[in-house]
């Protein structure tokens, strides 16, 4: 067993039974706070969400669907969340950013006929298949027409809060209760399924919070990261949540001490951008006690010091639930943390053998109790058993372990990329490119940041006799990817580096990194944002 508290009994895991019983036993106490916006306690939050619940179910939602959550962070993010947990139904939530092919394959996969999404997004599925989606409920005064699909005024999204049906069987710590997409490392998005256990056990995870805390995300809730934020608070005895819509560097010590904010996690971006901001002597006068930065690097010990904040780290995938975690004592560059018990690890190679002592390997890990990771793939059983092949799931991501048993990061195996805090899938970026129809060939690899993360840099073969002109290509893509997938650096060569099947050497590709011919989109004065949406 894990030494841990039994996630298998429901009272611990089950997400209904969570809230009802913090509603029941601390009526009062605050639950989740929304900068600028309400802040509910535990009572207040049930009654919404039974109240959501006897809405979607007059919509026709019953246990085990799946529906699709599009929106950002804020109070109908976490209403629909918990609303579709009340039911026994299954919480598909979708990255706002996504556009074109990347949305039309989740959406495809989730096999939903429901949709609650916020009304700015809806024109982005008017030329896509939209494959069962049958009806969309839009948040929000705007409402595009999109022929064949039925859209619903967001006022009947709620009902009488007593008219919430109780589910038809008795929920199980083993149901899905959410799938989040991955970035699609290898190939298209997979569909992540999450059961109650899995996720308790990995919020569980997170050992830099306890009872009493109040923990401040601004990660989105198609994230577990921001799911898991939420998570906390129902799990943990007098916790409580501050959820805001985003994440902005000015706006973080406001919300920290205006709120009482005692924990949070940052990407490690977010940390850099808040050490960037000048000293003030108020940089100790806070409530803030502890942070968890992932990746670890120089920056933790740094921020440690300069804000008098215990600094913790981990190691975590969607489809995890929190297998290494360190913390608060120093630990080297790229440490991702100890294994933390009832687990077993391994590094391997390419053919699922040991590697020696001091050789880098993929981290590949499977667990003592049934439940506490991922089930599967979506929809996906060639995926699934891939990854979960020989009996271990298998990271894709390598590493090595230390003299002290402290596993450290080394080098994704896989071709994703990480920008902003975003997972980016080279595939499908690379497939957004050979749309365009002057391209032949096109390789996505990763380009050192100045923030620590990765750039996205794109290297192109053209077709014969085709000329390209780089912003015409980020103008071309622009509404088939999400802001952050879109290329910095644009390259064009004669032909790629390959192995004896014909495979492109990636890996060469990245050492040689931005040439002198390459283009550079902020040197070029071509500025990318993300769409600002209004959370209702």
């Amino acid at each position: 067993m894990t030494g841990e508290p039994d996630t298998g009994q429901n009272d611990i895991c089950v997400i209904r039974d969570l809230l009802a019983a913090r509603a029941r036993e601390t009526p009062d106490r605050t639950a989740i706070v929304f900068p600028g916006g309400p802040e509910w306690s535990f009572a207040e939050l049930e009654q919404r969400v039974r109240a959501r619940a006897a809405g979607l179910s007059a919509l026709g939602v019953k246990q085990d669907d799946y529906v699709l959550s599009w929106l950002p962070n804020g109070p109908h993010a976490v209403l629909t969340f918990l609303a579709l947990n009340w039911l026994g139904a299954v919480y598909v939530p979708l990255n706002i950013a996504y556009r074109g092919g990347v949305l039309a394959h989740a959406v495809a996969t989730s096999g939903a006929t429901l949709m609650i999404a916020h009304g700015a997004l809806i024109d982005r599925l008017a030329d896509l298949d939209r494959a069962a989606l049958a009806r969309i409920a839009v948040i929000g005064d705007e409402r595009p027409a999109l022929p064949g699909v039925d859209l619903i005024g967001q006022e009947s999204l709620d009902g009488p809060a007593d008219a919430a049906p109780d589910p038809a069987r008795p929920l199980a710590p083993h149901d899905t209760h959410m799938v989040i997409f991955t970035s699609g490392t290898t190939g298209p998005s997979k569909g992540v399924l999450c059961s109650y256990r899995h996720s308790a056990t990995a919020a569980r995870g997170f050992r830099n919070i306890g009872a009493g805390d109040r923990n401040f995300t601004a990660l989105p809730m198609h994230h577990v990261g921001g799911v898991y934020g939420l998570l906390w608070a129902l799990l943990h005895p007098d916790a409580s949540v501050v959820m805001a819509e985003s994440f902005r560097t000015p706006e973080f010590w406001d919300i920290v001490n205006r709120h009482g904010v005692t924990t949070t996690g940052l990407l490690g971006a977010m940390a850099r951008f808040l050490l960037s901001q000048p000293p003030s002597p108020a940089d100790q006068e806070h409530s803030l006690r502890s942070v968890l930065i992932a990746p670890y690097d120089e920056i933790a010990p740094a921020f440690s010091k300069r804000f008098g904040v215990d600094v913790f780290t981990e190691f975590n995938m969607t489809e995890l639930s929190v297998p290494l975690f360190a913390g608060p004592e120093p630990l080297p560059p790229g440490a991702c943390g100890y294994p933390r018990p009832g687990l077993e690890l391994r590094l391997v190679d390419e053919h699922d053998m040991p590697v020696a002592d001091d050789a880098p390997g993929e981290l590949v890990l499977r667990m003592d109790d049934p439940w506490t990771i991922s089930h599967g793939y979506l929809n996906d059983p060639a995926a699934t058993a891939r990854t979960w092949r020989n009996g271990w799931f298998h990271t894709g991501d390598l590493f090595r372990r230390d003299e002290r048993g402290v596993y450290c990061f080394v080098d994704r195996a896989k071709d994703a990329l990480r920008r902003r805090g975003e997972n980016i899938s080279s595939f499908e970026v690379e497939s957004a490119i050979a749309l365009h129809p002057a391209i032949a060939e096109a390789a996505v690899v990763a380009a050192p940041g100045p923030d620590g993360e990765d750039e996205v840099l794109a290297v192109l073969i053209l077709k014969y006799g085709a000329e390209l002109d780089p912003a015409a290509l980020l103008a071309f893509l622009r509404p088939r990817l999400a802001h952050f997938m879109l290329p910095r650096y644009v390259r064009v060569v004669s032909e790629f580096p390959r192995t004896p099947t014909h495979k492109i050497e990636k890996h060469r590709l990245r050492s040689e990194g931005v040439t002198a011919d390459t283009w550079d989109r902020e040197a070029a004065g071509v500025a990318v944002r993300r769409e600002k949406l209004e959370a209702r």
